[in-house]
């Protein structure tokens, strides 16, 4: 008994700290509040004791009692469509929306992290069961660092080349070098603009990377990155000054305008180039054969 309970302990320690470090919260990371902070600790420890619990289980053995794991994992799809719910009633409030595609991968992302902590604390019960405590020190560092590393994805900066570009007007027409942005009118608006408004070009660097920038949920997403880091000085009614990413029809790449709180064009550059590539956004076009002839 003493045996299992060594186990198990160590196994939840192990899918616990996973858990905990795996829960970012930044400028782009749901929760940013205590409260929902505490949502998934709790539920991440719950998750911790269902891995470690199943070795003594099997070890037993009791084989009914592993059962519980296939309840486990209807439980965290709960958990995705609550975050989803949860972030598509907050977008209602937005001047600057994350988009639903965002929504969803971060959905997705806390369902996975779930069963990473459950993985993580099965393989510390196991080596503890097999090895000894002592051993729980070497299995849960692997193991945490392998969740951390199966979680971070691709970015920007992986995908495309982000360079300055000019803010100008040709009549009405807002431009960023090339891309035709929107239509302004108002003589002051065009003042302001010129004055405050920043511009960057997004260059894909292969075909796979321009599917994904043509995507838009995508350009959303960085947009919305930008906006939160930098501010923005759009406001309800008000779309003269809304931040905007559009595409140059025959290139491909895209132009990205905004009238930032905190006007650094490095700065900006540098964050657009840390944005995540979405899931729902990825192209992979260059991976089939069709894909792969029509570039050449």
């Amino acid at each position: 008994m003493d045996n299992y309970l060594i186990v198990i302990v160590c196994g939840i320690v192990a899918g616990f700290l996973a858990r905990w470090i795996t829960l970012r919260s930044d400028y782009r990371h749901y929760p940013t509040y205590p409260h929902g902070q505490l949502v998934h600790l709790a539920v991440g420890f719950i998750a911790a004791s269902l891995g470690a619990v199943a070795v003594p289980a099997i070890m037993k053995p009791d084989f009914v009692a592993v059962t519980f794991l296939v309840l486990a994992a209807q439980q965290f799809r709960d958990i995705r469509n609550m975050e989803r719910e949860t972030l598509t009633r907050l977008e209602e409030t937005k001047l600057i929306r994350r988009g639903t595609d965002y929504i969803e991968g971060i959905a997705r992302v806390f369902e996975a992290r779930n069963y990473l902590v459950i993985i993580t604390a099965l393989i510390t019960s196991l080596v503890v069961y097999r090895w000894g405590w002592p051993f729980a020190f070497i299995a849960g560092p692997i193991c945490i660092f392998l969740s951390t590393l199966l979680m971070s994805g691709q970015r920007l900066g992986d995908i495309a080349e982000v360079v300055p570009g000019k803010v100008h007007f040709q009549g009405s027409l807002l431009m960023v070098e090339d891309v035709i942005i929107m239509n302004v009118a108002l003589p002051q608006t065009k003042e302001k603009i010129l004055k405050e408004g920043m511009g960057v070009l997004i260059k894909p660097k292969n075909d796979d990377a321009r599917l994904t920038l043509d995507a838009p949920g995508q350009r959303q997403a960085i947009i919305h990155d930008v906006v939160s880091i930098l501010g923005s000085k759009v406001d309800i009614a008000e779309p003269d000054l809304m931040p905007l990413a559009r595409k140059q029809v025959d290139k491909g790449y895209l132009g990205l305008f905004i009238v930032a709180n905190e006007p650094d064009l490095d700065y900006l550059m540098e964050i657009i180039r840390k944005i995540p590539v979405l899931e729902s956004a990825r192209g992979t076009a260059l991976k089939s054969y069709f894909g792969r002839k029509a570039a050449d």
